[in-house]
């Protein structure tokens, strides 16, 4: 069975476009019985949620977030779960703004926990 993603904990590894998810932004995800939703925030980011389903090795939601300059913008999202040699978890993305133009990939991966855990 696929590793489940609940309190795990990710952090894109590029900046995107300015206003956008960054370096800086971090994902608190979690996941119950093919539900997936998370809580973001961090660089351009005020806030931001997303909500879907998971099946497999792939997850498809929606995003929506405020920014600091405080615009909001939504979006559509579908991603492949990997598994990386030490043990962490990557997420490879295809995006699509719904709110405004604009579609792109990104990379998040799960931040290292902390030693002695």
């Amino acid at each position: 069975m696929a590793r489940s993603l609940h309190g795990l904990v990710f952090a894109p590894v590029a900046d995107q476009a300015p206003g956008q998810v960054g370096t800086r932004t971090r994902f608190t995800y979690h996941e119950k019985d093919g539900e997936v939703w998370a809580e973001y925030a961090g660089g351009d980011v005020v806030r931001g949620f997303l909500v879907g389903t998971r099946e497999g090795d792939r997850l498809d939601f929606r995003y929506v977030q405020l920014k600091t300059d405080g615009g909001t913008s939504s979006g559509h999202c579908r991603s492949a779960v990997v598994e990386l040699p030490d043990g962490r978890v990557r997420l490879e993305e295809t995006w699509e703004w719904e709110s405004q133009t604009g579609r792109g990939t990104s990379v998040v991966e799960q931040v290292a926990e902390p030693d002695g855990d």
